[in-house]
């Protein structure tokens, strides 16, 4: 099957068909247009209409952001990462509306809302489907066009949703700029790298699509081929290379910015090398910046990034030569710890010219004489280096890696290791070490794992920088070869006295190892060669204030002491109390970075008793993941304080021990039982095994005879169940739940409601933030209602949906249209409509029932009963003022 496209490219040639065959898309009808106005305090408004898209055969639900102010403006489409949807790109759409740009953002096919089989940026699929809304985009008249049919257009994106970018610039050639984030060049290199499966990797692609059957079925196919063989063949590298941006590198020929994640083992730095290389040899800017995260988690710098590809579409869309874009390459780099708040510090470092990965190389001497290296049968156990699939959330094994805590760890007689001397100075490694070896075997295949270690001083727990691993497979090896081995590209400073450690493992957690048992031998053919790019400078900090008013505070300071004989603690003294209170928070605020006067959160203040359900509501941007976030310790308030069980909360409190939370779903190992997941997860965490409670938690989740089996073969339910169990080991005095019921169907929904509730029932407290308003309804006693980062209301369920102004009147026999039309236009009814047992009337400000009765028989409507109508959507649509 040919899956190039050629209906983009003839379609290009023949510019005055552009129009003609923008009618291929078309806005379904009854699909639920509409359009609301989006506004905060200090900002402009914002318009957004939704639509349904009918784009070859499949549907694409659509968000369309325009700003208020009238005339054209350049268009940006924006792509969210495999597993999202639009949604996703929300905020980030608003913001560059508010910037002057009309965005549209999109479900790819077989995401939220949007129908089709996932292709995996298929050019006959979702890369066409791009082609189709740039010609909607075409025909808006709030767009600014290049020609007809042609409209000033950029894209953005992460992940997924970066390679689409890439892939469109390549395709149609209206594309003008780019900012693809976190992504691939050639997705067959970033799956099997040297050869290797990246099993765990591949495994999560497939769980976040929904099961195998959610994709194509030639990918399908493929996948369970590799997985099986634990090889990859050349048919699944020419599937993927197909759908990868390297297909089309020679035409990309627009300005892009890549930015890619330095703690990233899905989509490493070498990708957006090769992006960099062929997008710059097209003869147009381009330019690179390494973020500080990744798909293994860390910080993704999101609002710093944000405002890059807003100046990088300011230039390139907007025209505006004035604006600058940040240096041609840029690498963000640790600078010690804030004592504010536990973080650490981040610094930009730059340079004039991309410095590419192997440039201004250092040799680094090794020792070491031949070793011999066992390859277990079933490479059973593995070595551990990154925690694929599981960094980019905050649940499960992720957010031991945000506390510092590595997992790295190698088996004795699984690997060989090399050693430099201590270094005589400072090293600064940026980008990709290489070293020559001599591989032996006692089998033709062997595949091992390189990885390059910084061991301090006194010889301590060594670091892995990012995590990061280099596979290669050595074919032939029964007869020997020398392999030369580029290791994985990274930015890190080994200081003097340290040294470095090069390892070869023959198993790693991620990948897929030759099942059989092997010997192999490894040997030194010279010693590391290691790249430092010194063009990278890092800009040199100013004193810090504290130089100058450090003395004379001092001074002040200790006459204060003498004069109060006071002296203020590190944290608040607990307050007895509240020490049975599990949640108290008052006048809680939280600016936005660099802002003193933008809040996230803003005078918050509630209260949660034991016992009780909390649901935590609010629109999108209302403050309630900021809220959870500080809640957990993971970030300071700006204002106020959180108290759990009396005690002030801070990073690391000690009562934090007594908080579980599930956060943006949790991470597995698909390979090993549930039970074993949990076993392994709280063996992590450096507790004692009988603090865990682990068949309590077990039993209130209910996975009964599902615990012994592979977590690759759960449901969507089952797993969700999971990470709410491995969230209640220890059995938690407080239990924190974000969207416990994602992606599940109703019977999964249902039981996920009686294991929150059976867990509250032993007398502990649940908070959860859902988006369900029905279901909240159903399992939760009490209410936060949030808007904009302010309280709405609290309080019990009945006592929030209790009272309202929408009546609902029953009525004997069906209301003919023309009469509903008459009740509506009455005195005191702000609308009417037609329901399944009569009609449901909203009553305007003054109106009251017994006037509607009145009314309602003088209309000659069967009045059989009327009745208060309002359910929690009603209240929550009433009290954010329909805002959501």
């Amino acid at each position: 099957m040919d899956l190039r496209l050629p209906w983009p490219r003839a379609l290009l040639r023949r510019p005055r068909r552009l129009v003609a065959a923008a009618a291929a898309v078309a806005v379904l009808a009854g699909a639920g247009t509409w359009t609301a106005a989006v506004a905060s305090d200090d900002t402009r408004p914002v318009r957004r209409s939704d639509r349904v898209m009918a784009v070859d055969g499949v549907r694409l639900d659509t968000s369309y952001f325009t700003p208020a102010d009238a005339g054209r403006h350049p268009a940006v489409l924006l792509g969210h990462g495999f597993g999202g949807s639009k949604d996703d790109m929300r905020r980030q759409a608003e913001d560059l509306a508010r910037s002057g740009y009309a965005v549209l953002t999109w479900s790819a096919r077989g995401f939220g809302r949007s129908t089709g089989k996932i292709g995996l940026n298929a050019p006959d699929g979702e890369v066409a489907d791009v082609s189709r809304l740039i010609d909607w985009l075409a025909g808006r008249p709030e767009v600014r066009l290049d020609r007809p049919g042609d409209p000033r257009v950029g894209m953005a994106g992460g992940s997924y949703g970066g390679a689409i970018a890439l892939l469109a610039a390549g395709h149609d050639r209206r594309v003008d700029a780019i900012a693809p984030a976190i992504t691939y060049w050639n997705l067959a290199d970033a799956l099997f790298p040297n050869g290797v499966f990246k099993k765990l990797w591949a495994g999560s692609f497939i769980s976040a699509g929904g099961g195998c059957a959610r994709f194509e079925p030639a990918l399908c196919r493929m996948y369970d081929r590799v997985a099986e063989s634990g090889r990859p063949d050349q048919a699944a590298r020419t599937l993927l290379q197909e759908r990868s941006p390297s297909a089309v590198g020679d035409r990309v020929k627009v300005p892009t910015l890549l930015v890619q994640g330095q703690t990233d083992s899905l989509f490493t730095l070498d990708q957006a090398d090769a992006a960099q290389r062929a997008v710059h040899a097209n003869g147009v800017p381009v330019a690179v910046d390494w973020i500080a995260g990744g798909h293994d988690g860390g910080d993704m710098e999101t609002d710093r990034v944000d405002a890059r590809v807003r100046a990088w579409f300011d230039r390139y869309l907007k025209g505006d030569r004035g604006t600058g874009t940040g240096p041609a390459f840029r690498v963000t780099r640790t600078g010690g710890i804030d004592s504010t708040d536990g973080t650490a510090r981040l610094r930009g470092a730059s340079a004039p010219a991309y410095p590419g990965l192997h440039g201004h190389r250092r040799p680094v001497a090794l020792t070491g004489g031949p070793q011999h290296v066992t390859n277990p049968a079933g490479a059973s156990p593995p070595a551990v280096s990154a925690l694929p699939g599981l960094g980019g959330g905050s649940g499960g094994l992720a957010r031991l890696s945000a506390l510092g805590v590595g997992l790295s760890l190698d088996f004795p007689g699984q690997y060989a290791k090399f050693e430099s001397a201590p270094l005589t100075r400072d090293l600064r490694i940026t980008g990709a070490p290489t070293a020559t070896v001599h591989i032996s075997a006692t089998r033709d295949d062997a595949v091992l794992f390189a990885k390059v270690y910084d061991i301090g001083p006194d010889g301590g727990r060594p670091v892995l920088p990012s995590r990061l691993v280099t596979p290669f497979r050595v074919t032939g090896a029964r007869t020997g070869q020398d392999v030369t081995v580029t290791l994985p590209a990274i930015d890190h400073e080994v200081q003097r006295g340290h040294r470095l450690r090069l390892v070869l493992a023959s198993t790693d957690l991620g990948y897929a190892s030759p099942a059989a048992p092997a010997t192999y031998t490894v040997s030194l053919k010279g010693g590391l060669s290691v790249p430092t790019a010194p063009a990278v400078t890092t800009a040199a900090a100013p004193l810090p204030a504290w130089v100058w008013w450090l003395p004379a505070a001092g001074a002040l300071a200790a006459l204060a002491l003498l004069l109060t004989a006071r002296r203020r603690t590190a944290a608040p003294a607990p307050d007895p109390a509240l020490a049975e209170v599990p949640l108290l928070i008052e006048n809680l605020g939280k600016r936005y970075a660099r802002s003193a006067d933008r809040y996230a959160v803003r005078d918050l203040s509630f209260r949660v008793d034991k016992g009780q359900v909390l649901g935590l509501l609010g629109p999108n941007g209302a403050g309630k993941t900021t809220t959870l976030r500080m809640l957990m310790g993971l970030i300071r308030p700006d204002d106020g304080e959180i108290r759990v069980f009396g005690h002030a909360i801070r990073p690391g409190a000690p009562v934090l021990s007594r908080v579980g939370a599930f956060v943006e779903g949790a991470g597995f190992l698909p390979h090993l039982s549930g039970r074993e997941n949990l076993e392994l997860y709280w063996r992590a965490t450096g507790r004692p095994p009988g603090d865990a409670h682990l068949d309590e938690a077990l039993e209130i989740a209910g996975l009964g005879d599902a615990l012994a089996r592979a977590v690759r073969t759960y449901s969507q339910g089952m797993r969700q169940r999971l990470a709410i169990a491995q969230a209640m080991l220890g059995l938690p005095d407080l239990l924190i739940l974000d969207e416990p019921t994602n992606g599940l169907d109703p019977p999964q929904i249902r039981e996920m409601r009686e294991v929150m509730i059976r867990y509250a029932a032993g007398g502990r407290t649940v908070i959860v933030s859902s988006h369900l308003l029905a279901e909240v309804e159903q399992s939760c006693t009490h209410l936060v209602v949030m808007d904009r980062g302010r309280l709405v209301q609290a309080g019990p369920v009945g006592e929030i949906t209790g009272s309202g102004d929408t009546l609902l009147v029953g009525t004997a026999a069906p209301v003919p249209e023309p009469v509903v039309e008459k009740v509506a236009a009455l005195p005191g009814v702000a609308s009417a409509v037609r329901a399944d047992a009569g009609l449901l009337v909203r009553l305007a400000p003054g109106g009251t029932a017994e006037r509607l009765v009145v009314e309602l028989v003088r209309l000659e409507v069967p009045v059989a009963s009327v009745g208060p109508h309002r359910r929690l959507e009603d209240a929550f649509l009433t009290l954010i003022g329909g805002s959501a």
